[in-house]
């Protein structure tokens, strides 16, 4: 019947393998995007289906630790980089709970080699991708806000001193101070943001 070719296919460990993976990740990323819903969908209709699977195969649950135990060193690695240690952590662990998932000498029960590589190979370079752009991100200067202005260049509309002033920066007016006194229409630049008003100093003439 139907049912018995679906629990059939179901049983079989690189499906059921690919089904946990999947689900996984749809409930890691409904976590980190509340709201999408159909990730949180697919990967809880998956972890259930991998968990059923798992109930039909001789699961080694030591191999099933070290998969989430490598995706949460990923994980980690997103949150604090180390710049390579927990990746090849997180490589190591999942690959060998991948080998280790389905406790069986019986080769048409092992998971492929080629589901395994594909799996850790995916997530592994998910992850190094999003280091890289947190780390990219890290390195730019602030383009969005009023933490963006500082390092911005303006002029002074009204004399500056301590007690304050008026400058031009980026298209709009800004009250600002500085510890030195600027005049009216001279060149400045903004070194601090606090609130919405702006510290600068005097540019230097080169």
């Amino acid at each position: 019947t139907m049912r018995e070719r679906f629990l059939s296919r179901l049983a079989n460990p690189n499906i059921a393998y690919i089904l946990f993976i999947i689900g996984f990740y749809g409930i890691l990323f409904e976590v980190t995007h509340p709201g999408a819903i159909v990730p949180g969908v697919v990967g809880s209709i998956s972890l259930i289906l991998a968990f059923f699977a798992f109930q039909t195969l001789p699961i080694n649950y030591a191999g099933l630790l070290l998969i989430v135990m490598g995706i949460v060193m990923f994980i980690l690695e997103v949150i604090t980089p180390t710049n390579g240690p927990l990746t090849i952590g997180g490589i190591v662990s999942m690959v060998l709970g991948s080998v280790m998932l389905i406790n069986t000498d019986a080769p048409f029960l092992k998971i492929s080699w080629g589901v395994i590589i594909a799996a850790v190979g995916t997530t592994a370079a998910f992850f190094i991708f999003a280091v890289g752009m947190g780390l990219r991100a890290l390195k730019r200067k602030p383009v969005s806000g009023t933490q963006g202005l500082v390092g911005e260049e303006g002029e002074a509309r009204t004399n500056i001193d301590k007690k304050g002033g008026t400058v031009f920066v980026h298209g709009e007016l800004w009250d600002a101070w500085a510890d030195e006194k600027i005049k009216k229409g001279e060149a400045v630049i903004v070194v601090e943001v606090k609130g919405l008003k702006l510290k600068v100093k005097r540019k230097e003439v080169s």
